[in-house]
């Protein structure tokens, strides 16, 4: 067997249909639509319509609930900093926050900040400046002699609603 003799097997790759090509092709004219309607025309929107009758997508109940109000927190592991910290990518001497703890790959994500959580052992001595911890985490950081400061996490939305009064006052205040 040499390289050029290498082939794929018969009907292996398929050449697409070219519609509307002639009468002698099988497939010109109407090009397989029909005739006349909607439908035989390009950009139908009338999939899911069942000519009057209740479609299916909205004759089966819904599930769930997605709260637009959710706050999206990273969620740390204190096993995982203290697996960070032996393993030398995080330092446990100065104030750990959210960007030193996404600076050593622990917190993805979380706009709105970094929760710490209880699983795993702490041997360090930590100073923590995070938006949320569990109770064992707050137990397991105390018993290692460390610290824990909240920060208040603002969502966007009333960031946004306070910019927009801000300017509103600015406006008021020079006319």
């Amino acid at each position: 067997m040499k390289l050029n003799d290498i082939r794929d097997n018969k009907g292996a790759r398929k050449s697409r249909v070219r519609v509307g090509r002639g009468i002698g092709s099988g497939l010109g004219k109407t090009a397989g639509r029909g005739q006349k309607g909607q439908k035989s025309r390009e950009g139908v929107s009338i999939n899911g319509f069942e000519g009057g009758q209740m479609p299916l997508h909205m004759r089966l109940p819904k599930r769930g609930f997605n709260n637009i109000f959710a706050k999206d927190y990273a969620e740390v592991n204190i096993g995982a900093i203290q697996k960070a910290i032996d393993a030398k990518t995080l330092d446990a001497k100065g104030t750990l926050d959210h960007a030193a703890l996404k600076a050593a790959n622990l917190a993805r994500g979380g706009k709105d900040g970094v929760r710490v959580l209880g699983k795993g052992e702490l041997k360090a001595k930590l100073n923590l400046k995070v938006a949320g911890v569990s109770a064992g985490a707050r137990a397991a950081i105390e018993k290692a002699g460390g610290s824990i400061e909240l920060i208040e996490i603002v969502p966007a939305a009333e960031k946004a609603a306070a910019k927009k009064g801000k300017g509103q006052r600015k406006a008021k205040a020079s006319a």
